[in-house]
């Protein structure tokens, strides 16, 4: 049974900081490209930030450029999303989602939530 399940959301002052996971199973986790994607209320899905299969190359939305780190350890079949400086515009449900080819897996998503 192919699960991805994320963890670490909360709520968080603003300038905090906060690290989400995505747990991997069911599936070659290495094999697979991985990214975050987060949506705010009445606001569309969007991507936060991409790795590739060996967690050498990334990309990351222009809003969160030098404040969000994404990472994977393909040894423990997880994913990883280290937020610093958080504003409150940062305030979303956050999805991991995988995908290879043809084939892709969302998470069930994790709330965090910036406020004073």
């Amino acid at each position: 049974q192919v699960q991805l399940v994320e963890s670490g959301g909360g709520l968080v002052q603003p300038g905090g900081s906060l690290r989400l996971s995505c747990g991997a199973s069911g599936f070659t986790f290495s094999s697979y490209l991985m990214r975050w994607y987060r949506q705010a209320p009445g606001k569309e899905r969007e991507l936060v930030a991409a790795i590739d299969t060996t967690g050498r190359t990334t990309n990351y939305a222009n809003s969160v450029k030098g404040r969000f780190t994404i990472s994977r350890d393909n040894a423990k079949n997880t994913m990883y999303l280290q937020m610093n400086k958080l504003k409150p515009e940062d305030t979303a449900i956050y999805y991991c989602y995988a995908f290879l080819g043809s084939t892709n897996y969302w998470g069930q998503g994790t709330q965090v939530t910036v406020s004073s």
